[in-house]
């Protein structure tokens, strides 16, 4: 499973609003408008019961007409319209900037995703990052417009109620009151609970999240392994877990609603005991009692209501925390406050002292003096010339991946300096960098789009005679004419991560990304390794043709591919150990040739030989 994000102390509620105020400050005058009108709906709804008791007492005056039955009607009529009107503007009023603060919210959060480094995403599960931007912000959104208008609005109606009671009875108001005492403590000991719960469920949500899609992702390594059941099985203690979480929290609140309902009820029933009594001793009118409890049940609704919208404030501060939780980290791979510039690039590349460790970064003026303890590379120096194609080759676990991702600067380094053309990378702005860096990696990404788009990904043009010209290229030099008989041609949507391609396929859209970008310096981590000799021949050939001023660097997992370099750089425990053709290494480096003699000298398509797997269980499941 991956990391679980990590939780922040708790703070307060108020601590928690305090953070989003700067994104609903422009939303403020309208809120206040739907409050307002909120509020002026509650306290009509209020003082209803104020004409029933001028009916009931008019009606049993000697003498009562029934003219005053009509006008009382007439009085309830008007304002339960009025009423009805005020809801419907405060939905007018709310709805909309809710929507747009939850919009701007998910906007800001996924640009500040983009801009994390790629050791915030090694640490986080998807799933948790994905329940962030979709459910912690609809919670958000919908207490914005319903949650914390009810909730003020409620206060606001109790408030009032009571103050009403008090003109009515002070004996009856004080012992509806007495209710209050009870309810105010035990709505302590619930928040603290609350909170807790409601946090865990929502971190055991994204790790569900994370889990389906990890799931869907590997399903062909889950069916070609015979795996699907113990997946299930992980899947379902995670989702009981979740249920249990669910339903202690829905335990928590139903009691805490039980309090704030049966408290008042008990109030009313020992209420209408001694109303009975003021109203037979003539201390109170029959209407004044009937007015009585008619307020005292506009006000014990939003009472009990209060239990759900404490437990939706609650719910919604935890995603307001989960939500600054990914806001609050740090942008550690940024441009530089002066950057420099590259006027002519000529793809120059110069690892200078390169040292890195996982955790670690060293500041853009200096070199880090300390290598560290479980530094992954060390004292690496190593040159390319313009033009140049040099293959790195090593063992598993030398570092060759991740020198690779210090040239596009998806990592930093921790000491040293990655120079192109002279300019440490650090200087560059990202964008520059990147226009200058093409990758493509073994383990190939592709999104959910159609080929060109695919292709065209990294390329200063995307539309037009050039643009198409620019995929025919990138595709033929990729060796990716297969591209063209797929059901649209390269307008073929593949599917998401590419899936729907064989493992060779998606290697070949992915070069031919790298190359539509058109990069000074071209970056491979093996990404052939699907492709059989003769084609991995022809695409090294193409590549030499079209792209004669571009440095490739190249990590190599076969001895063809080897070949095929200008000079080899050998990496070994962090460090270059040795650095010359093919040739001159075979002769001068046993340790380099115990690595060629390791490599495969065959290409395995792994996705070809599971979907076979697959077919064959599907088959067996058949039979």
């Amino acid at each position: 499973m991956p990391k679980q994000a990590p939780a922040l102390d708790q703070i307060s509620f108020r601590g928690s609003l305090a953070r989003l105020a700067p994104e609903a400050r422009s939303i403020v005058p309208r809120l206040i408008a739907g409050l307002a009108v909120g509020l002026l709906a509650s306290v009509l709804a209020v003082l209803v019961p104020q004409v029933f008791r001028a009916i009931i007492d008019t009606l049993l005056r000697p003498g009562a007409g029934p003219s005053a039955v009509v006008w009382a009607a007439a009085v309830v009529l008007v304002m339960g319209v009025v009423e009805a009107a005020l809801t419907f503007l405060r939905r007018i009023f709310v709805l909309d900037p809710a929507t747009n603060v939850e919009t701007s919210l998910r906007v800001k959060l996924y640009r500040h995703l983009q801009l994390l480094p790629v050791s915030f995403h090694d640490g986080w599960g998807s799933g948790q990052l994905l329940s962030r931007a979709m459910t912690d912000l609809n919670l958000l959104r919908r207490w914005l417009a319903f949650g914390a208008m009810y909730l003020i609005i409620s206060f606001a109606t109790v408030f009032v109620g009571i103050a009403m009671l008090f003109t009515i009875s002070w004996q009856l108001a004080l012992i509806f009151l007495a209710a209050a005492i009870p309810i105010s403590v035990y709505s302590f000991r619930f928040r603290r609970q609350f909170v807790a719960v409601s946090r865990r469920s929502q971190d055991q949500a994204g790790d569900l999240a994370t889990a389906v899609e990890e799931s869907v992702h590997g399903i062909r390594v889950l069916k070609a392994f015979g795996r699907s059941r113990e997946a299930l099985e992980s899947f379902a203690l995670q989702a009981e877990e979740l249920r249990d979480t669910e339903v202690t929290k829905a335990r928590h609140l139903a009691i805490f609603s039980m309090v704030v309902t049966l408290l008042p009820e008990l109030a009313l029933g020992s209420g209408l005991m001694v109303g009975l009594w003021l109203a037979g001793t003539g201390q109170i009118t029959v209407g004044a009692l009937a007015a009585f409890f008619a307020t005292a049940a506009a006000v014990a609704n939003p009472v009990e209501m209060s239990g759900a919208l404490v437990g939706m404030a609650l719910t919604a501060k935890t995603a307001i925390d989960r939500h600054y939780e990914v806001m609050d980290e740090p942008i550690t791979i940024a441009d530089p406050d002066e950057p420099a510039s590259i006027a002519a690039p000529h793809g120059a590349l110069a690892f200078r002292n390169v040292r890195f460790a996982f955790g670690t970064r060293a500041p853009r003026k200096a070199a880090a003096a300390n290598d560290g303890a479980g530094a992954i590379l060390r004292n690496v120096n190593l040159e390319l010339v313009p033009g140049e194609t040099m293959a790195l080759v090593g063992v598993t676990g030398s570092g060759k991946t991740t020198l690779l991702a210090l040239v596009p600067r998806l990592y930093d380094v921790s000491g040293g300096s990655v120079e192109i053309d002279g300019v440490d990378v650090r200087e560059l702005t990202l964008p520059e960098l990147r226009r200058a860096v093409s990758v493509a990696f073994e383990d190939t990404t592709l999104f959910s789009s159609s080929v060109r788009d695919n292709v065209l990904l990294g390329a200063d043009v995307r539309e037009g005679p050039e643009a198409e010209a620019l995929l025919d290229e990138a595709l033929d030099v990729a060796q990716a004419h297969f591209a063209y008989s797929l059901p649209e041609g390269v307008d073929t949507r593949i599917g998401e991560e590419g899936l729907s391609l064989s493992g060779g396929q998606r290697q070949r859209i992915a070069l031919a990304r790298a190359i539509a970008a058109k990069p000074s310096v071209l970056v491979l981590d093996d990404p052939l390794s699907a492709l059989d000799v003769a084609t991995e021949e022809r695409v090294e050939g193409r590549l030499r043709d079209v792209l004669t001023d571009t440095t490739t660097l190249i990590v190599a997992h076969r001895p063809s591919t080897v070949a095929l370099a200008d000079r080899v750089a050998l990496l070994r425990d962090g460090v270059i150990d040795d650095v010359g053709t093919h040739a001159e290494l075979l002769a001068r480096n046993g340790h380099y040739r115990y690595v060629i003699a390791s490599l495969d000298s065959e290409p395995r398509d792994l996705d070809t030989a599971l979907d076979t797997d697959d077919n064959l269980d599907d088959l067996e499941e058949a039979r």
